[in-house]
């Protein structure tokens, strides 16, 4: 079998891109895991599915494959190199509407070459996140190892727990990560932030992806740490996000509103896996 791919990146969170249109197979797991090897494979942190419109008004859609070949219900990084892969392929319009497995997508590609996309409205129902929790708060007590950590919970098509702190350079991102991913609370797993409030209009973060691990960037991670803190007033309604790949955009309204994450998208390389 021969399998065309393009790998691209935003903020170094970086994807296989898979062109179901042109005719490529819809990946099983173990060749999920392999295109996502950084050793045997190509390597990337998510493989994306570039799909026909599957609903009126979207122009194309896609979806997401984690490197560990689960699925993911958003990608903001990946959609924006959807996004560009599908201008530069396929013609797709500024202001375009893409569908995902977590919602549409509005898409507009801006003057200084980023790309802006609206990635709908936060959720934080305990039980569309899903999260084992009674009722819904800001902040959650999560028992781990016998301590109780302070986490806002919310999905952003994902489920994402974000932790506030001082230093997210010594922050114990692996360690606390993968447990936090797996914890009896989150049925289905979850995105783990750790996030530095540096001041109001300026983030520090890094994020635990579920099924990949820590990552370069995480655009739904920028996100929904942005929500986490804009929802107790910490922030402003628009902040600049650093992490360790680069840095995003992320602009709330607030609550009922939708996210508008900005930032790059890049192309690398086109290949064939034979």
């Amino acid at each position: 079998m021969s399998l065309r791919f393009t790998k691209m990146h935003g903020a170094g969170n970086d994807f296989v891109i898979l062109d179901r249109i042109a005719g490529a197979p819809f990946p099983d797991a173990a060749l999920a895991r392999r295109l996502a090897d950084r050793r045997f494979g190509v390597g990337c942190d998510q493989i994306m599915l570039v799909e026909p419109a599957r609903a009126a008004g979207e122009a194309f859609s896609y979806r997401i494959l984690n490197a560990d070949g689960s699925a993911a219900g958003q990608c903001g990084n990946g959609a924006r190199c959807v996004a560009r892969y599908l201008r530069a392929r396929h013609g797709l319009a500024d202001g375009a509407v893409l569908g995902s497995p977590g919602g549409m997508v509005d898409v507009r590609f801006l003057a200084d070459g980023d790309i802006e996309l609206s990635l709908g409205v936060p959720c934080f129902d305990p039980v569309a996140i899903p999260f084992l929790a009674g009722a819904r708060q800001s902040r959650y007590p999560l028992e781990l190892d016998g301590a109780s950590l302070d986490v806002a919970v919310l999905s952003m098509g994902n489920p994402h727990a974000v932790l506030l702190v001082d230093d997210v350079a010594a922050a114990d991102v692996a360690g606390l990560g993968s447990r936090i991913e797996r914890h009896m609370r989150f049925p289905d797993r979850a995105n783990v932030g750790f996030v530095q409030l540096v001041d109001r209009r300026h983030l520090r973060l890094r994020v635990w992806e579920r099924g990949v691990g820590e990552t370069l960037a995480c655009g739904s991670g920028a996100c929904a740490a942005m929500v986490a803190l804009r929802i107790v007033d910490a922030i402003d309604d628009a902040v600049a996000i650093e992490l360790p790949g680069g840095c995003l955009r992320v602009r709330w309204a607030g609550e009922g509103e939708a996210v508008f994450l900005t930032g790059p998208a890049v192309f690398v390389f086109d290949g064939e896996l034979t």
